[in-house]
């Protein structure tokens, strides 16, 4: 989506941090976009729950100021749930995801912002682990050396999305939203969230997430989050 270069930024930056339960690594790459439009977050933990660490992918497309939002305010909006506090992680994720777009939608330095972002979020909380994501960046684990699937891409092409799309007043044309977005979820694309008469859930592209939660078990040996360009 957008223009790209006539050859690839290759250069990455990394970082690394670790505390006495987990290690973290992050690195990123510019690649063929004209500029960085991804951004991640890796917390040990969390100010308003120091007993969650928090880490996240957000790929952003048509620009980089939905996906620099999500990364300042995906992991504040979900602790501060009141399903958070209740200890209902899965709600608290939902609803925070649709928090966000919500708050951005009356900002209005972002209101009319034409780009989006995909989000994977894995929260580490009480011996779980807790996965949400829209679009198509990917999260999984390794355990015991095999794979464990932590997320499952939002495609246009996937049946439960196609209905939603047509239902919502869309349509999908060579496997993408209305002929132009490759994944059928996302934080922003404001464009396709238009339907006065759906709810957000139900729009053309939703920031609904889907929520994934397994037991953190000593054969847990390292988790992966990475955006679509690790993955095909």
């Amino acid at each position: 989506m957008g223009q790209t270069l006539s050859e690839p930024v290759t250069a990455k930056e990394t970082s690394s941090c670790m505390n006495d339960q987990v290690k973290v690594g992050a690195s990123c790459m510019q690649g063929w976009r004209i500029n960085m439009e991804d951004a991640h977050t890796h917390l040990l933990s969390l100010s308003e729950d120091k007993d969650a660490a928090f880490f996240a992918v957000y790929d952003g497309h048509g620009g980089a100021k939905v996906a620099q939002y999500a990364g300042s305010h995906v992991h504040r909006k979900i602790v501060s749930q009141p399903s958070y506090q209740r200890g209902d992680v899965v709600d608290a994720i939902k609803k925070g995801f649709l928090e966000v777009d919500s708050d951005m939608l009356k900002d209005d330095t972002m209101k009319d912002e034409l780009a989006g972002t995909t989000a994977v979020v894995v929260l580490l909380k009480g011996g779980r682990i807790y996965c949400g994501n829209v679009g198509d960046s990917r999260a999984i684990a390794s355990v015991g050396g095999h794979v464990q699937q932590l997320s499952f891409d939002h495609k246009p092409s996937n049946e439960l999305e196609t209905r939603r799309i047509i239902a919502a007043g869309g349509w999908v044309e060579f496997n993408r939203v209305n002929g132009n977005l490759a994944l059928s979820r996302a934080l922003g694309d404001f464009v396709f969230k238009k339907n006065e008469k759906k709810s957000p859930e139900e729009q053309i592209v939703t920031a609904y997430p889907d929520v994934i939660v397994k037991d953190l078990t000593p054969d847990h040996e390292f988790l992966l989050l990475a955006c679509d360009g690790i993955w095909d």
